[in-house]
């Protein structure tokens, strides 16, 4: 009996130690499960957020390297942009140096070309178809000071006069004497109504121009082509009296238109 009941001790320890084991075995794998289980989680979650983060820093990196970018761009245009501003204004200096020194030349050459009013020289016997020597502002300034002209019609008329004469080579005193020869200073009535200020003849009456700007051109071209010039019409000479042969043929012309001549040049 004793050794029966001895046994039967023996299984039933034997038994709970194994009930034991078995459940420390499940219950160390079930830790075991739900701690892989959760370091899985844990490293998921981590690679996601290193990930998000990766992401986030390229993200950013991308962005500042797009905006240096932008910045380097940017820059570079305005340098660019400035440089090619310095570069037009040089070109635009340069260009105005060069006009500057091209007028300084011009005027030089033009003073060299052209006498002063003090410098101007008439004489009965001269030739009518060579010019004064003066710019055309100096003739205009001399024409100014023309005390005769009381009515200021050769003053009003001078540039377009200095003109003519230099486009029909005729002496500018010249023509301004025989237009007050013609005309008289303060331009008569009857010159002033046909605008004809040389006393152009048709049918014994003065020819009728349209404007005073025909009237003037007309006698301008008719003594440059019919009196000065040689196979002219009514050419014999380059002087007041050997155009006076044909133009009036009285003896105190050539002294008239002289002496009007010699009112504007003291």
């Amino acid at each position: 009996m004793l050794n029966d009941s001895s046994d039967g001790t023996s299984i039933k320890l034997l038994a709970t130690i194994g009930v034991m084991a078995l459940v420390s075995i499940l219950a160390f794998t079930g830790i075991y499960s739900l701690t892989t289980s959760s370091k899985e989680t844990k490293l998921a979650e981590v690679n996601e957020e290193t990930s998000i983060t990766n992401e986030e820093v390229i993200s950013e990196e991308n962005a500042t390297m797009s905006e240096r970018s932008a910045n380097i761009t940017s820059r570079s245009s305005v340098d660019r942009m400035r440089e090619t501003a310095t570069e037009e204004t040089t070109t635009e200096e340069d260009s105005e140096i060069a006009n500057s020194l091209a007028s300084t030349i011009e005027k030089s050459i033009d003073d060299l070309k052209y006498i002063s009013i003090d410098e101007v020289k008439i004489s009965q016997n001269m030739d009518i178809t060579q010019f004064c020597g003066l710019s055309r502002d100096d003739f205009i300034k001399l024409i100014s000071e023309c005390k005769a002209d009381t009515a200021g019609w050769f003053e009003a008329h001078a540039g377009q006069i200095y003109d003519l004469c230099h486009k029909y080579q005729l002496n500018e005193i010249f023509f301004c004497g025989l237009i007050s020869a013609e005309s008289g200073w303060t331009i008569a009535s009857n010159h002033r109504s046909t605008n004809n200020f040389i006393s152009l003849m048709s049918g014994g009456r003065l020819i009728r121009y349209s404007s005073e700007d025909e009237g003037l051109e007309v006698a301008a071209r008719t003594l440059h082509k019919n009196y000065l010039s040689e196979g002219g019409s009514f050419y014999y000479g380059k002087t007041l009296s050997a155009m006076n042969t044909k133009f009036c043929g009285s003896s105190s012309w050539v002294s008239l238109v002289y002496g009007r001549m010699k009112q504007i040049v003291k």
